[in-house]
Formats: C-alpha cells, structure tokens, sequence
C-alpha cells in the first residue's frame, strides 16, 4: 500500500480501481468545467500568514454547525450514486463519519435507501432532499427521512434542470447502464470493483425504485430521473418543505447574495455557499469566491457553509477564514471511497483533519472559533468587481 500524505494519492488509487465512468462522474463538471477547475483553482490565491512565537498547546478543531457538535467543521457533502463508487458505499461513509466525530449527508439518489443507512449505522445522519414534480413523492421522502431520525434536511436548489456534463454523455453513463466496448473493456480490469459489486444487494436507487410512482425497477427508472426534477420549484415551496419538515433546513446552492437574503427570509437554518461542484451552470463564481458577498448580504443572521472545491485542510482553514461557519467535502471523501472503501474515507478525513490543525498552528491560532479574516492575505478585489446591469 503506497503512503498516503494527501488527497491527491487517494485519488490516484481511486483512479486505478474504479470503472471510468463512475470516475469521471466524479471528476467532472458541466460544460467547459471552467467552475469545476476554478473551484479548486481560487483556493491558491488566498495566502497565509505565518505566526511564531504562540503557545500552541491544547488546540483543538472541535467546533458545531447548527448546533451539532463535530470534531472538525467538516461534513460528508451528499454524492449522488455513491454505492456504485464502492459496493454500500453511503453505509461505509456514514461509518466513516460518525466514527471520526463528524456528519454525513445522504443524497435523494444515493444507491442505499435512507432505511439502509439507518439500520447499519448508530447515529442520526443528515438527509439531502431534491424537489420532483411528484410532490406525494417529495412529502413521502420527507417522512421517510423522520422516521430514520435524519437530525438535519439539506435541500438542493440549483438542479432544477439537469446541467450537461459531456463525459457522462460520452461515456454511456444511464440508468440502466448501457456501456460502449469501451466501458466493457474498462470494467473488465476492475476485478476488486466488479467482485464486491456481486456481493452486495444493493445495486440500484434505493430511495426511488419502488417508492416512486412507476418505477419498480431501473428500466422505469431511466424516464422517472430525466423528467422528474420540478422546474417550478420556488421560495412558497421551499416554505412548504420547511413547514413538513419541522426540523433544522439547510438551503444548498446560494452563490448569490438576493438568493442568500431570500434564504433567511424563509427561515433556513443554514445556507450552503455551492455550484454543485461546478456540474450545473458552468462560467458561474467558484465558491469560494462567492462567499464574501454573501457574507456581506446576511451577515451573522443565518449560518453560511461552503462546498465546492475543498482538496485539503488548508481550504478548510481559507473557507472558515473568510467566514464560512462549516464546510463540505464531497470528491475527497470519494476518492478515499473509491481507493480503499470505509478505510480510505477514514484516511482521507484524517488527511484533512492534520491540514487543519498543523496549519492552524503555523497561523498561530488554537481554536475553529479564533479563525479569522487576520489569517489570510486576501488579494484586492478577490470576491470581483463587476459592473451593476
């Protein structure tokens, strides 16, 4: 086994055990992918500031979003089709957080089912919700997120349409799979992959086929996901999920500050500063450089996390920095996944988690809570001057 130091090596093992329509579902964005490489990109050009001469006994990264406590504010981003990353790979991720002190999120198309994950692990995990045109679906999915005890619902805004992603176009991605000579070849190579594949039952969307009208099995599936998520969606609706909900709501997907403004009037919890990992509209802000001005837009009166772009504790340490209250990793987990299964989405929160606390150090800071805008060489105008229409 290879000594694994970063983010990038689990990545590279990933990459060699994983079919390469499943990897470059992960690795990819919408489009040109120009925000899905910005994302990453805008990272390096915030810098640090080095402080010396500190005591740095007795720090700690243990902090809390929305008043769940964490070992670290980072949480398991939802990933849709994580199962087929790894065989139950959202059991074995939701294993991994828990017992690193940290949250996992279940995506609405996630392989495992809701009722899957609860019964194999021990402790509430997050559910992310996306709106379809079947409401008696959306309401049922809400209740069914209750009774697994869910302590927290994350609702995707920014899919309602289906950004185009040309690798999966290309790669015959579908449901069910139909894959090219290509994909046969490649699957063929994939021993470790496709023998623990075999050994799961879990092989299918365990939230939808079923429980959706007219879709017993993945055949039906196909028609249900590619008209099903609700162009009408709008703030009266997000109201209303809130209102069946009842708990703590987490709005995913502001990347502008009217959006933001709109997301505390309705009363979310939380608000996740996301572009979809750069898979929805490309040519749009990264994350983090859409984070100031929606900072600037609510202030302290809603929690704002941050997703999209996060490879190391150090983007951890630049997102809490400028503000962000919690943060998200989505790819990193899965490369982990991928590379090693439970193990490897252990190994790569460890990762993160020694980034975070090391270079806490070198800033000279001992807790999440003394992390601020004075750790950071901002560049003028990093958030971007644009013209008003």
């Amino acid at each position: 086994m290879p000594v694994i130091t970063e983010i990038e090596d689990l990545k590279r093992i990933y990459r060699s055990r994983v079919p390469k329509m499943f990897f470059d579902y992960c690795e990819s964005g919408s489009w040109t992918e120009k925000t899905f490489r910005e994302n990453v990109s805008d990272f390096e050009d915030l810098y640090l500031r080095q402080r010396v001469a500190v005591d740095m006994t007795g720090r700690s990264t243990e902090s809390a979003m929305i008043g769940q406590d964490l070992s670290m504010p980072v949480v398991l981003a939802p990933v849709g089709s994580t199962g087929m990353q790894w065989p139950d790979g959202e059991i074995l991720a939701c294993r991994a957080a828990h017992a690193f002190g940290t949250q996992f999120t279940l995506s609405t198309m996630s392989v495992c089912s809701v009722e899957d994950v609860a019964e194999n692990t021990d402790k509430p995990f997050w559910f992310q919700l996306y709106v379809m045109r079947d409401w008696d679906f959306v309401t049922r999915m809400i209740e069914r997120a209750k009774e697994a005890k869910c302590s927290a619902l994350v609702l995707t805004l920014d899919l309602q349409i289906l950004g185009q992603r040309h690798k999966d176009l290309k790669n015959g991605l579908s449901v069910p799979l139909k894959p090219s000579l290509g994909n046969i070849l490649d699957l063929s190579t994939k021993w470790s992959w496709g023998q623990a594949m075999l050994r799961t039952k879990r092989r299918t969307f365990g939230n939808i086929v079923g429980h959706a009208k007219g879709v017993s099995n993945l055949s039906s599936l196909s028609t249900w996901a590619a008209e099903s998520f609700d162009p009408s969606l709008d703030w009266e609706k997000v109201k209303e999920i809130k209102r069946l909900w009842g708990g703590p709501l987490i709005l995913k997907g502001i990347l502008d500050a009217e959006d933001a403004k709109m997301a505390l009037n309705v009363g979310a919890d939380a608000i996740i500063v996301s572009n979809h990992g750069g898979r929805q509209l490309d040519g749009a802000l990264s994350s983090i450089r859409a984070l100031p001005s929606i900072l600037d837009a609510v202030g302290d009166k809603v929690e704002v996390h941050l997703d999209s772009g996060i490879r190391s504790g150090q983007d951890v340490l630049k997102a809490l920095a400028l503000g962000a209250k919690g943060t998200y990793i989505g790819r990193a987990f899965v490369y982990g996944l991928g590379a090693m299964g439970e193990k490897g989405v252990t190994r790569a929160l460890e990762v993160i988690h020694k980034e975070l606390d090391m270079t806490m150090a070198l800033c000279g800071k001992r807790r999440i809570e003394e992390l601020t805008r004075d750790v950071l060489l901002v560049p003028e105008g990093f958030g971007g001057r644009w013209e008003r229409a």
